[in-house]
């Protein structure tokens, strides 16, 4: 009895812990498979492995003992795992919350204080512990301070930080284009910190103007380089602790002409740095000693086009491209040079290269468990709307799926930091998000107790995928939404939802389409997304990058031939056309329905960029090329090129505020459809951003608006 007891007793706590876990809330430590939840104000950590071990690091009572009063938004762990930074009362810095207040606790002794107290509130960026825990180290308003953990004692690493003069975090175009954010990596003895100094002050301010928070109209500066203009300068340091001497890296290429995106520790003095030249046809990684600041080339590759350093399929773009492997001697690297996105495996002084990922089709790396050299990479060799985990061995050379069969359609992971186990998210186009932890040995269920349940979708429209073949004989993917009470012999109005860009991909095996215009599906419409050529799904580099120079045109073209295969079909109104896209989409929605107005008959475009010459240089350059090298396609590609073709129904929609794409582009638009009599709409928001979601009753006020235009203009309803 007592044993049947004791083991009823382990299983019930063991089931309690697990009900306690919400897979959302799930955050990995470092070198580990660990992970902690904020569970009731309450920080909680569990092992993987011991999941019925529940233990508590940070409890409420601790947190205001020690007089922290915010929320926790993060925390910040040290590599054994003793201590920890909770980040806290956040502030946005251009599209995401990197500034706020950092608090310290030893979660050895429970006590916890501030961080950086003589300092602005809600002014540190990127906290983190020195390995040989005696140390922080942050940055406020543009220059880094080390804290003493013992003393409380503040040093200023570097003085000459201004609005312009950037230590240890980047200027707006590095931030938006290259996710470059926190830009400090400290030494793994802790005696050395290396980061990134952007010197801003030949970049011209593009001034925003505020008309509304003030009696008299004031500006905000934003640092923006565009097309054609020379990006910041930009050089790395290497700060010694001891003496407060910086010592500067010597790597080749001027420092206003080239970008630095990536760099790491591989050693107490050497750090590794990604280097892409202004046209980002090249990249170059260098080996730099931190005593002498030489920089010696390692590795280089080149391309026609573009190379990408980081996963654009994915959204995962801040992570070191490079992965060291076989005990240091060697690193992986991924590149789609022969034709596809695979992997390699290159030695540390760039001599030997051997392919890790054979197949032909697309590999884009995830991670690497040092234990068993099992490499992890998302593919989808038959679907280019999905996505699948799949493991390639470094010593038996073996691929493998690794997602079971079951989970069809999209699959995301996010790794423990051992890439022993892993978040794990399936879903369909007629399948809710089902979220569970595994282990990837096997793909064994860990977390949630309860049974997979594959349900529905929360909506209230259908949705399946489909495929059309251009006259080009381009195979282009697609997404359909209907009413439930689709009827295939009525004729029903479409509306086309369009990005277009190599930054995201929308016929996407997933379960909701595009909010906007899914909301308006139940009343009679038809919504339809489709990949054109461009986008960065998985069909090869050929695919990816015959939008090279190309921007505004190729991408153009494959929407409008494959709008005219979806008007072939018997159920589509050919008479209610609509078409809807933001930024990048919203170009594509303009030059549309500027040159296909036999097609579309009524767009909505948000934020468009109206001229890639008002662009960031980063982005525009990249895709673009120069504007000096590649003028005429930069004019032929511009939608104010091609307003004056204007017959449709147009409303225009764009925040003053928008620091990415800028109000010019609206108004440099405007003048060119009052020049030609074009009749449109206009819906302007005072100092909204490019989300246009600041401000009370503005989302709202934004879906009203785009509802009531589709129904005056492209009325619902099947005939």
């Amino acid at each position: 009895m007592k044993k049947h007891l004791l083991l009823f007793l382990l299983i019930c706590s063991s089931v309690f812990a697990q009900e306690d876990i919400n897979i959302n809330q799930l955050n990995w430590l470092p070198n580990s498979h660990s992970f902690w939840v904020n569970s009731q104000d309450n920080v909680a950590v569990y092992d993987v492995d011991k999941l019925n071990q529940k233990k508590i690091i940070l409890s409420d009572d601790q947190l205001k003992n020690s007089g922290f009063t915010g929320e926790i938004e993060d925390l910040v762990w040290n590599e054994n795992k003793t201590k920890v930074l909770v980040f806290t009362n956040s502030k946005k810095v251009w599209r995401a919350n990197t500034k706020g207040d950092y608090w310290y606790f030893d979660l050895t002794t429970g006590k916890g204080r501030q961080l950086g107290t003589s300092l602005e509130k809600s002014s540190l960026m990127f906290a983190k512990f020195s390995n040989d825990n005696e140390n922080v180290a942050y940055v406020s308003q543009h220059n880094i301070y080390l804290e003493n953990l013992d003393s409380g004692k503040i040093t200023p690493l570097t003085t000459d930080g201004t609005d312009k003069i950037i230590n240890g975090t980047f200027d707006w175009v590095y931030e938006e284009e290259l996710a470059a954010r926190d830009g400090f990596r400290w030494s793994p003895d802790g005696k050395s910190i290396s980061f990134w100094r952007v010197d801003a002050s030949k970049t011209k301010f593009h001034l925003m103007i505020n008309n509304t928070d003030a009696l008299y109209p004031f500006t905000i500066p934003v640092e923006y380089p565009k097309a054609g203009e020379k990006p910041s300068s930009v050089k790395i340091g290497v700060i010694d602790i001891a003496s407060l001497q910086t010592n500067w890296l010597n790597i080749p290429g001027e420092p206003d002409n080239n970008y630095l995106v990536r760099m790491e520790w591989i050693s107490n003095q050497n750090v590794m740095v990604v280097q892409l030249n202004r046209n980002q046809n090249q990249a170059s990684i260098y080996k730099c000693d931190t005593k002498s600041g030489t920089a010696n080339l390692i590795y280089q590759e080149k391309s026609d086009s573009w190379i990408d350093v980081f996963d654009i399929s994915s959204g995962e773009y801040d992570a070191f491209p490079c992965t060291f492997v076989d005990n240091g001697k060697s690193f992986l690297w991924s590149s789609d040079a022969d034709g596809w996105m695979h992997i390699y495996k290159i030695s540390s002084d760039g001599k030997k290269k051997e392919l890790v990922t054979t197949e032909n089709f697309d590999a884009y790396y995830k991670a690497y468990n040092q234990e068993t050299k099992s490499v992890y990479f998302i593919a989808s060799p038959k679907d280019a709307t999905q996505r699948y985990l799949y493991e390639t061995n470094l010593n038996t050379k073996k691929t493998k799926r690794v997602t079971p069969q079951e989970f069809e359609g999209t699959n995301e992971y996010s790794f423990s930091t051992d890439a022993k186990y892993a978040k794990h998210i399936n879903s369909n186009i007629n399948r809710h998000y089902n979220k569970r932890l595994v282990a990837l040995s096997g793909h064994k269920k860990i977390l949630p107790a309860a049974a997979d349940s594959f349900t529905a979708p929360k909506r209230n429209y259908s949705l399946e995928k489909f495929k059309v073949t251009t006259v080009d004989g381009i195979e282009i993917d697609g997404v359909m939404a209907k009413p439930l009470n689709f009827d295939a012999s009525k004729k029903y109005p479409v509306f086309f939802y369009v990005y277009g860009e190599p930054m995201a991909s929308v016929a996407n095996d997933e379960p909701y389409f595009y909010p906007l215009i899914a909301s308006l599906i139940p009343e009679g419409y038809i919504g339809i997304a489709m990949d054109n050529r461009g986008t960065p799904v998985l069909k090869g580099t050929k695919w990816r990058k015959s939008i090279y120079k190309n921007i505004g045109i190729i991408n153009t073209h494959d929407q409008a031939m494959a709008a005219k295969e979806v008007l072939k079909w018997n159920f589509i109104d050919s008479d209610r056309v609509a078409i809807h896209g933001w930024s990048g989409g919203g170009a594509v929605t303009l030059n549309l329905m500027f040159q296909f107005p036999e097609i579309y008959k009524t767009g909505i475009a948000i934020a468009a960029v109206t001229d890639q010459h008002f662009y960031d240089n980063i982005y525009t350059e990249r895709y673009m090329g120069l504007p000096s090298e590649n003028e005429a396609t930069y004019i032929k590609a511009s939608p104010v090129t091609h307003a004056k073709n204007l017959k449709g129904n147009l409303l225009y929609i764009h925040g003053t505020g928008d620091d990415n794409v800028h109000y010019k582009n609206a108004e440099v638009l405007i003048n060119e459809l009052v020049k030609y009599d074009k009749m449109f709409d206009l819906m302007i928001y005072p100092n909204r951003s490019h989300s246009i979601d600041e401000g009370e009753g503005t989302t709202k006020h934004l879906a009203d608006t785009f509802t009531k235009y589709i129904k005056e203009h492209c009325p619902p309803g099947a005939k």
